[in-house]
């Protein structure tokens, strides 16, 4: 079982690390610091939201924005330290 909590807890954390960075390169497109004519960057933002946007689709049409404010980022990435947390005490190896 500790592999499968290994794996588990790798796939969550990359996971993450996709969603914090489609966060700052929507941040970066929106201020103008990054232009998406550009084909690699066009490429990367495609692909991360490829990935990320089944998900947050799901959690917007519960949580609206606030304030203008998308929280559903945030709320996805607690939702993912909760599951890690969690991991060890699921599958019974801490």
């Amino acid at each position: 079982m500790p592999a499968v909590v290994n794996l588990l807890d790798t796939i969550i954390g990359l996971y993450t690390f996709v969603v914090v960075i489609s966060v700052v390169l929507t941040w970066l497109v929106q201020f103008n610091v990054v232009n998406t004519s550009n084909q690699l960057v066009h490429m990367i933002g495609d692909f991360l939201y490829r990935v990320t946007e089944p998900i947050l689709k799901r959690i917007r049409s519960v949580v609206p924005s606030v304030g203008g404010m998308d929280l559903s980022p945030l709320i996805l990435l607690l939702a993912l330290f909760f599951i890690r947390n969690l991991l060890p005490s699921i599958f019974g190896s801490g």
